[in-house]
């Protein structure tokens, strides 16, 4: 029993990982831009793939930085070319567009790599597990986390300690005064939404070493995200971590007793967050109104 409990804690944290991956992602985005991009999890897909691209290549280790960074590089370029044109009207404009960029993402991945599954290699000393006890704890789990851990990390680092980092944050609070002060507010904005483009493309070469690919191998994530930026409350990044690991451990913890409401139990979680704190667990007054 114990160890069913520590496989369904590993596989929460892998999934909450995965979860605040991208849930960071979206809430750069939707925090300075205020836009909902449904097409996050296609972002995800499109690193996983080109991850696989390049891998016979340069090998897993190239993939894993060169991958996301061509998936912010894809990002600033649809946010160049598409995004900023709704900025200036209803949000609903912006939810069309990016549910709609979302379809198209997707059925490109499937007509150029397939609808089928494919596998992505990983080294083998990644595949190894750590002991005979802990057999179900690989090594690239372990990595999976280490990564995850570097990548927030180097996130929250950057948003502190760089210029553009503070920008981003002075912009998220008052985008109108950070203008004023004479910033390039657009390309603020699609810089900002390149990284979060780039966290997504992390995520995509990590799913795709675990899970292997296939093009909608974003959607089983992008609700669970969303749900995560909505517990651990929406303008904060430091609440969307805690939501996305409170979610994935959760869920993961509920196979154990009640199978059926493994999914069910993050939508409950949700629920009760919103009743009792409805700004979220770390959410500042006043964002959700």
């Amino acid at each position: 029993m114990l160890q069913l409990v520590l496989f369904n804690i590993t596989n929460g944290l892998i999934i909450g990982a995965f979860y605040v991956l991208m849930a960071l992602g979206l809430s750069l985005i939707l925090n300075l831009s205020n836009v909902i991009n449904f097409a996050h999890g296609n972002f995800l897909a499109l690193g996983g793939y080109i991850a696989f691209v390049l891998t016979p290549f340069i090998g897993f280790w190239g993939a894993l930085v060169v991958s996301p960074i061509l998936t912010g590089i894809f990002g600033f370029i649809i946010e160049r070319l598409m995004i900023r044109r709704v900025y200036s009207r209803d949000p609903v404009y912006s939810l069309l567009l990016t549910f709609g960029l979302a379809f198209i993402m997707q059925d490109v991945m499937r007509y150029i790599w397939g609808p089928n599954g494919l596998p992505m290699t990983i080294p083998d000393v990644l595949a190894a597990p750590l002991s005979a006890d802990l057999f179900f704890i690989t090594w690239y789990r372990v990595f999976m986390v280490a990564i995850v851990i570097a990548a927030v990390t180097g996130l929250f680092a950057f948003l502190r300690y760089t210029r553009v980092g503070i920008r981003i944050r002075a912009g998220t609070l008052d985008l109108d005064t950070v203008a004023a002060l004479g910033v390039n507010v657009g390309m603020l904005r699609s810089f900002n939404f390149a990284v979060g483009s780039l966290l997504a493309g992390v995520a995509g070469v990590l799913a795709a070493g675990q899970l292997g690919l296939n093009p909608n191998m974003g959607d089983d994530l992008l609700m669970p995200s969303f749900i995560a930026i909505i517990v651990g409350g929406v303008g904060s990044l430091t609440g969307t971590l805690v939501g996305g690991l409170l979610i994935g451990v959760a869920g993961a913890l509920t196979t154990v007793f009640w199978p059926a409401a493994s999914e069910a139990v993050i939508y409950v979680i949700m629920l009760v967050v919103l009743v009792v704190r409805p700004r979220g667990l770390m959410g500042e007054e006043g964002m959700l109104t």
